[in-house]
Formats: C-alpha cells, structure tokens, sequence
C-alpha cells in the first residue's frame, strides 16, 4: 500500500504516508506539555502514525491569554523534549504546530476586542464588537516571538515545525482580503496581505536554518462569500514554496462553515481530495490532506490518484489510536470508527477535560484503566444498545463472567436509529463495530430474551448492570395514534414505510431535524413543528455539528415552524396553534420526535433484590457518549 511507503518532507524521512493532523490537548497550568500529553502522542506513535503535528502551541499570553500548550520560553523544552523522545520510540517524527493566536476569533469576554489585522472588521463571537488592529510594532513583536518559539521546538528535538495560517486565525485574517482592509505594507495586495507570514518564515528561518523542516498550514478555499477562492489559493502555494517551504497542509472552509474544516458526522469522506489536489498540481513540494480520511480505501486511492502526497487523520485517531497498525495488519474491521460526533471538540470549547464518545480512554492513556480483575464476578448486562455492549466489553476484557441479555432479535439499540439516515453511515459503522466487537469477545449473548426478576435471580447473578434504554414520547393528542402516525425511531429504523407525499415532523430537536432530512432525500416534502423559538434549541451538540445540521436543513428546502404547536391530528391534515390562532395544514402523514421516556420498570422491579447499576438512557435520555462512557465506567469499576 502507498499508505506505508516512506516519504520526505525536506530533509526530514517518514516513514509512512500517515499524518496525526493538530488537535487541542490540556496542557499543565503553565502552558508546558504534561505527562498525559506525553502518553496520549506516544500512543498515536505506538499505533503506527509516521508524523505527528503537535496541538497548536501558543509563542506568548502578550495578545492572548491561552489553555493551549505554550512555547513561550526555554523552560519549556524539558517537557517538550519527553513528548519526542516517547513518539521516536516507535519511529514516529515529530512537528509542532506554532505560530499566532486566533485574532477576531479570539473570546475574552463580551467587552473586550480581539486583536486582528483591521479595527473595521467584527469579533466572530459578538458581531458588535470591533477588534483592535495590531500596530506594526505590534506584528514585529510577534514576529520575533514565533522564530523564539521555532527555536525552542527545535531545541526539544521536534523534526519540524508548522506555522499555523489557516481557519479564519490571525494569519489567516492577515492573508484575506475579507478580514484584511488595511493600507499600510500588510494591507492591500496579495504581495502585501502575505507580507506577514512571509516575515513569520523569514523569522522561522533565521532562528532555525533554512533547511529545518518547515510546514506550512493554510486554506486555500474558504468556501464563504468573499473568502479566498482556489486560484488566489494556488498562487500562495506557489509563493510559499518559492520562500522555502518544505510541505503544505491544506484545510478548508473558516468558522463560519466550520463543518467543512473540523469534519462532522454529516459530512462526505474524502470531501477535501479535490481542493488538495488543486493545490498539488500547482507545487513540487508535498501535500498533506485532510478531511474525513478515516476508511483506508479513501485514503489509500487519493494517494494512488496522485491527490496528496500524505493523508493527515484527525479525530479518527482519537477514535483509535492504532489505525495505521490495524490497516497494515488487514484488521479494517476492528478500527473503531469516529462518529463525526465532535464530542471531543465540544468538551474542549466547554473547558472540560477532552475526551471521545467512542474511546472512553482518550487522554488518560497514562492511567491503568482496566486492572485484570481478581476475584470474577458473574455480571448480567440487561440491553445490547451501546451502554449495554460498551459495559459487557469492559467488564469480559477484566475477566468478568458476563451474560448480556437483549429483548430484540439484534444487538445495537437505538444506535440502529442514529444510524439509520444515509448521511449518519458513521454510527452505522460504529453499531456493526460493536457488534463485532462482542461476537469476539468472551459474552455470552441472548437475544429475543425479555428480562425479568425471576430469571435475573434464578441466573445467580453477583451483580446486574441494567441498560434497557429509552422509548418514544408519545403527546396525548386527538389523532395520535392514526393510521399514518409515525415515530422517528420506527422511521429511521425502517420498522415503517411514511404513506404520501406530505410529512410533517412533531419536534424539532436533533432526532426530529434528522429524521426530517432523512425523509426530505427519499423525495417527501417535509415540514418541521417546533414549540420552541428555534430549532436545536435542546440539542447539546458542538457548534460545527449544529451549523452543518441547518445546512442540511435548508439545502433539502425543509419548512420550520417555530413557536408552533401541535393540537390535533385528522385525516389529511394536522390542527397547529402558533401566534395564538388554530391552523390547519395539509398533511399525509405525521412523524413523531418529540422525545424520549426511560425504561423504569425493571429497575422499580429489581430494587433491594440484587446489587445493580443503571446507565445510559435508562438512567435518563441523552447521548451516545452518556452511554458509552457509563459503560465502561461500570465496566472497569466493578
């Protein structure tokens, strides 16, 4: 496979075409990389990635105050230093990523303006605000703190650094005609937009060599109205290689289609190849793509069609840390998928401790988790969905004696709903993974097998771990229960097949909004009725998901009513109230989204006969990261 051929960047070998691409990680209090850090890299190392670009470091607090790791003195280069050596145990090279902050992407506080490169242009969290230019002195001080902070990565063994230019950040806003209205020698021009990365690698340079390796990060599409297009992006390609760059590492989109740069579950595989592959044509230095690259077919063709020169992996390495060994040893079918959830991002933005739905041990690979058990219990997991297999798969790898009972003729639960929408083809795979994952495992598995109180006790039981999910909230209504009343789970589970042409959706939350595309691309026409002033409006979901969600919403010509209740059900139309007046709106056939109802009774049943726990939607509905992380919470405690 092209994937595992060795490859130079510079002077610098890899020896394989896969790249750990730049993800936030907890720093110690002081900026400096922590033991975690050490472990979470070398784990990536262990499993088989050539390259690893650090997380962003931060060159100084003078304009921002970060959380981010920082290389902002020679005190630094110590821990900095444990992070290379642990990821060169295992052949891995090692880039930092460095350079400037965020500029008008930057949040202090509502009163407080960000610097950028113009005071005419808005911060993107508070559109009244406007940010505060850098003054030329101002951009020379960053310009010397970013070749000091090049010098220090260099001094800590890293094999290369990046410079960060890309996502809407301060480079970015600087090199774009959109953010960037200045008049002086940095404004204007693409020759004098460029003028500040061209004095940031010139810095670079001076501090590190001209041959130290040196990437570059940038986007050369921004997919918005008056952002940077592929021919401007083709001509810094060509500007930046001529200055002595030695790879580039292309990204698309900004915060504004977020989506398109931090991948989500909605997104296409592969779907930044093209841009890349614009960007290749123009250069005769190497290309690092990104964008949803985690099925190694996608990857390994975009190297044979010549697209890139290496396949930069994100969150899929989060997911799993031992993707390029899993493809190298013809295990495809035990990678863990990501489920474009962006969980991980999420917790990071909510200054929570990072973390992935999937992979309960992501950032605590320096801690023991799953201490062979001593004296084996015999556990009963009740409910095969994602808490109930995630639970029995923790609990059977300590050693457990584990009997997993499910109701239904197949595993997988309700994730068989979340991944029922064509676009939702992630969670698809991550329910076929699990699955797989308990057929190998030491489980013995019932399906068809209602529990009850009689058989868990005449089963001897130690311990019971029930997981019995959630239902479908039904509203007490006129008409609910007709004909051509649906929910969303029977819909999204293909359990029932929506009759005519006109559908409308009751609820307008992350189920609702999903179920509405998911029929709007099987050709009905779909409106959505939402209580609430708007859609998503319950949904705890990043930013980037939430911003691509009504994209979709509004690319299939989906009808919202907001503020907008349902009254009554009838033949060929539904009685809405909003605005204080009664409505009717025609109408084939209605989907229920309005919710979801624990499980109960079999916990009431249970109570004081036998020692039990109670996770994931049973406990109470939310999210697949809620019972996936009970699971192996219960699984490695018991």
């Amino acid at each position: 496979m092209k994937l595992f051929e060795k490859c130079k960047i510079g002077n610098m070998e890899v020896k394989n075409r896969i790249v750990m691409t730049p993800m936030a990680v907890d720093a110690d209090p002081d900026g400096g990389f922590s033991e975690e850090n050490v472990a979470y890299y070398a784990e990536r190392a262990k499993g088989g990635v050539g390259l690893i670009i650090t997380g962003y470091s931060a060159e100084s607090d003078t304009y921002e105050i970060t959380t981010c790791t920082k290389l902002d003195n020679f005190g630094k280069i110590g821990r900095a230093s444990e992070v290379v050596k642990a990821c060169h145990a295992y052949g891995a090279k090692v880039c930092m990523q460095l350079g400037p902050g965020l500029g008008r992407i930057y949040f202090n506080d509502v009163n407080t303006p960000p610097y950028s490169a113009s005071g005419d242009v808005a911060s993107y969290w508070n559109k009244d605000l406007m940010c505060k230019p850098l003054s030329k002195e101002d951009i020379q001080t960053i310009v010397y703190e970013v070749g000091r902070e090049a010098l220090i990565a260099k001094r800590s063994g890293a094999d290369a650094v990046e410079l960060r230019a890309y996502g809407g950040y301060l480079v970015d806003q600087f090199m774009t005609s959109l953010w960037n209205h200045r008049t002086d020698e940095y404004g204007g021009s693409l020759e004098n937009r460029l003028r500040f990365i061209m004095e940031l690698i010139d810095s670079i340079q001076e501090n590190c060599g001209k041959d130290y390796p040196l990437i570059v990060k940038y986007n050369p599409y921004h997919a918005i109205e008056g952002g940077r297009q592929i021919e401007e992006g083709q001509e810094i390609a060509r500007r930046l290689e001529q200055k002595g760059v030695h790879a580039l590492h292309v990204d698309k989109g900004c915060y504004e289609v977020w989506y398109n740069a931090i991948t989500t579950v909605y997104q296409k595989d592969g779907h930044q190849l093209d841009m890349a592959a614009a960007i290749k044509q123009a250069v005769n230095i190497p290309v690092i793509a990104q964008g949803k690259l985690n099925d190694p077919s996608v990857a390994e063709q975009a190297l044979r069609d010549n697209k890139t020169d290496f396949i930069g992996l994100g969150h899929s390495l989060l997911a799993d840390a031992h993707w390029g060994n899993k493809v190298k040893t013809g295990q495809v079918k035990d990678i863990i998928p990501c489920i474009g959830c962006n969980e991980c991002l999420r917790h990071h933005f909510s200054n929570l401790h990072i973390t992935c739905t999937v992979n309960p041990q992501l950032h605590k690979e320096n801690m023991n988790m799953l201490d062979p058990i001593k004296e084996p219990k015999k556990v009963l997991v009740v409910g095969g969905g994602p808490g109930g297999m995630q639970a029995a798969l923790t609990a059977s790898s300590r050693g457990h004696l584990v009997s997993l009972w499910e109701k239904n003729d197949r595993l997988g639960g309700l994730l068989w709903a979340a991944g029922g929408p064509d676009f939702k083809y992630s969670v698809r795979d991550y329910t076929e993974y699990m699955i797989r994952q308990v057929d190998k495992a030491n489980i013995n598995v019932r399906l068809m097998t209602e529990a009850d109180v009689d058989g868990i006790l005449k089963g001897g039981f130690d311990y019971v771990i029930i997981a019995t999910g959630a239902e479908s909230f039904i509203p007490s209504l006129k008409g609910i229960n007709g004909k051509y009343v649906y929910t969303s789970t029977d819909v999204l589970m293909d359990r029932a097949s929506v009759e005519g042409n006109r559908v409308a959706v009751i609820g307008g939350g992350l189920v609702g909004c999903e179920t509405a595309i998911h029929l709007a691309q099987k050709g009905k026409e779909v409106m959505v009725i939402e209580m609430l002033d708007d859609i998503l409006a319950t949904a705890e979901h990043c930013v980037n998901n939430d911003l691509s969600l009504r994209h979709l919403l509004e690319a299939n010509k989906i009808a919202i009513h907001t503020n907008t209740k349902l009254a009554e059900v009838q033949d060929g139309q539904i009685m809405i109230e909003t605005g204080g007046k009664s409505v009717e709106i025609p109408c084939d056939a209605v989907v229920i989204a309005s919710g979801y109802v624990s499980s109960n009774q079999l916990v009431v049943d249970l109570d004081g006969l036998v020692e039990y726990t109670v996770i994931g939607d049973n406990l109470k509905p939310r999210k697949i990261f809620n019972a996936v992380h009970e699971g192996f919470d219960i699984g490695r405690t018991v």
